[in-house]
């Protein structure tokens, strides 16, 4: 004899739909809003955004966050170090 509970998840599991997969993202700009609520993991203060570089900033810290696929990778350990002349700008 099955128990009803795992009769119910076979049966949900049969019936269950893939999950589309998205497609990549075409504009890779970060919205004004998005960047509001992003801050340096470092030094807690508000981050630049660099559409060339596709980085973010944080001068505080002098460290650039990268961004890739469209996600900021915002690991101290991920980040490259700024230059006295980027600091400046």
């Amino acid at each position: 004899m099955v128990c009803p509970a795992v009769r119910r998840r076979a049966r949900v599991r049969a019936h269950a739909r893939p999950i589309p997969q998205q497609p990549a993202l075409k504009d890779q700009t970060m919205t004004p809003d998005f960047l509001h609520l992003l801050v340096c993991p470092v030094s807690k203060q508000p981050l630049e955004y660099r559409a060339d570089r596709q980085e973010l900033w944080s001068k505080t810290a002098r460290l650039a966050f990268p961004i890739r696929d469209g996600i900021p990778v915002m690991l101290a350990g991920e980040a490259r170090e700024l230059s006295d002349l980027e600091v400046k700008s």
